[in-house]
């Protein structure tokens, strides 16, 4: 028996309709059913002919992909990333459309920056977002088994997310909580695990995709996605991480809804098709 506010899950459109079909017929003194579709899953509304409308309803935080940079020649990191080249030979320059911003300079704690189509687009990056994840080299350049847990991050005792933040990786280590209300959640069982967590903890807001680059296809590929917003940066890097190689996003249902020039950077966004941005 399908109930009012009841979230339930299916592996595809079709049987997503289906279900909603059924539930129309079995939840009685149903006047208006309405299915509404998010990753994995739709809700039931249920309008009663007796009382006022009533609305219940579960949100599944959307996935999204915000302010990620990619050169000319398709390259989101460059090669040889470590610790004195967190973002690869030559991958800082991806980056020279952020750093002058307002968003960024605040960040910092600097001053206030520049605003401008640039800042609009990292601000939107940053708003709404309720956790992240991230991949175990987003994190830091220790591979392999945790020798201790001296690494912390690169970015000091009050990291920029200020939300739970789920890190990808094969080895357990205990969460780590850092100032301004970050705390990194170490996770071993896989990706679509992390997102449910983060779904979890996110509290109605959405969930965003830091990197790195093998993270960010690991989602795009499985088709977990909603919102993909990715940089193009004048730069040429020749080798590195190959952000979109491989991987079809027709295919996988997006659309171009926005794309939007600055002096720094051409700014893209995808959606799914038929979804609103």
């Amino acid at each position: 028996m399908f109930r009012r506010g009841d979230v339930y899950y299916a592996e595809d459109t079709t049987t997503r309709k289906q279900q909603g079909l059924r539930a129309k017929n079995e939840i009685a003194g149903a006047k208006e059913i309405c299915c509404l579709k998010f990753t994995g899953c739709f809700v039931v509304f249920l309008k009663s002919r007796k009382k006022q409308p009533t609305y219940e309803r579960k949100i599944m935080a959307k996935l999204r992909i915000n302010c990620f940079a990619m050169s000319v020649d398709g390259f989101g990191a460059g090669p040889n990333q470590d610790l004195n080249n967190p973002l690869g030979i030559g991958g800082a320059a991806l980056h020279q459309w952020f750093y002058p911003t307002r968003t960024f300079q605040k960040m910092i704690g600097k001053g206030d920056g520049e605003t401008g189509v640039d800042n609009d687009f990292a601000e939107q990056g940053m708003s709404g977002i309720g956790a992240w994840i991230l991949g175990r080299n987003m994190f830091g350049p220790i591979r392999g088994d945790w020798p201790d847990d001296k690494w912390k991050g690169w970015w000091g005792d009050n990291p920029p997310y200020h939300t739970p933040v789920f890190v990808l990786t094969h080895h357990p280590r205990p969460p780590l909580v850092m100032a301004g209300g970050t705390t990194f959640h170490f996770v071993t069982d896989g990706a679509e695990a992390a997102l449910r967590r983060a779904q979890e903890a996110a509290g109605g807001l959405d969930v965003r995709v830091g990197g790195g680059v093998a993270t960010v296809r690991q989602y795009l590929k499985a088709g977990l996605v909603d919102r993909i917003h990715l940089v193009v940066s004048p730069v040429l890097l020749g080798s590195g991480e190959s952000l979109l190689a491989g991987i079809n996003l027709l295919e996988l249902g997006y659309k171009v809804s926005k794309h939007v020039t600055s002096q720094a950077a051409l700014h893209v966004v995808f959606t799914k098709e038929n979804a609103s941005e």
